[in-house]
């Protein structure tokens, strides 16, 4: 952990706390590399009063590297206090990104600590409890995040902000494809979207398997408990205040979450 670091943290979380944005970190404070964004995330979740809960990936769909200005996948940390439960309310008055995405997410059973050589899908899986249906609503603290570069994107968490989490999963998950499995999104009486598995990296497990090597080439493990959330299923639906969003996972199952007025 560096001064600059520090500082950089200190700064996103202030104007996270105040729901503000801006342009982008001070030149001297910028991160120029990935390596770089990391320490500063790590740094960023030490103002959290609650511990870390997991992880998501951001950008792991091509729709969803458009979205944010980003050529691959970029992860940043889940907090406690950002975690709703299936069916809540939840306000986006300071939110800027105002999308939706429903994801795949997985639990760890077992800790997957960092290592020189890379795990395998195998390997990663392995270590999973469970699967959990997701909804993000992803927000960034860059005015224009489309421009703001991975480095900075990493440093903010991956535009990581809300997520609805359904309970473990109760169909056999492990027995579908879920590469070619369909995901369907309602934004009620506004819109509607389609996607599958294969949006996020080709295959939720394969993305699974891609955060864990990231974390472990940042000498971070991945530990028991733990939750990551793999990336969007559908292209973004835009969100407003007031409206209700349902994903229909099929035989795995529904959640849904309701925008305050």
């Amino acid at each position: 952990m560096t001064a600059k670091a520090q500082e950089a943290s200190d700064l996103i979380w202030q104007h996270w706390q105040d729901g503000t944005v801006m342009d982008g970190l001070p030149v001297d404070l910028k991160p120029n590399t990935r390596a770089e964004g990391y320490a500063i995330q790590a740094c960023l979740a030490q103002h959290s009063p609650q511990p870390l809960v997991g992880w998501k990936i951001a950008a792991t769909s091509t729709a969803g590297q458009h979205h944010i200005g980003v050529d691959g996948p970029i992860a940043g940390w889940l907090l406690a206090e950002f975690l709703h439960k299936d069916g809540a309310e939840v306000s986006i008055a300071t939110n800027r990104m105002r999308v939706a995405e429903p994801e795949f997410a997985f639990r760890f059973a077992h800790d997957l600590p960092a290592r020189p050589e890379a795990y395998s899908v195998d390997e990663v899986m392995a270590a999973v409890a469970d699967l959990h249906l997701a909804m993000e609503l992803p927000d960034s603290r860059f005015a224009d995040f489309a421009k703001a570069g991975g480095p900075s994107l990493i440093a903010e968490a991956a535009c990581a902000r809300d997520l609805v989490v359904s309970e473990a999963v109760q169909a056999d998950w492990r027995a579908l494809d879920l590469s070619v499995y369909p995901v369907a999104c309602r934004v009620k009486g506004r819109s509607e979207g389609e996607g599958s598995g294969g949006n996020v990296l080709g295959d939720p497990r394969i993305a699974l398997t891609w955060l864990v090597n990231e974390l472990s080439g940042q000498g971070i493990g991945a530990k028991s408990g733990e939750l990551v959330s793999t990336g969007a299923s559908v292209p973004p639906l835009e969100i407003e205040p007031g409206d209700h969003v349902e994903a229909d996972f099929g035989v795995l199952g529904r959640l849904s979450v309701t925008i305050s007025p």
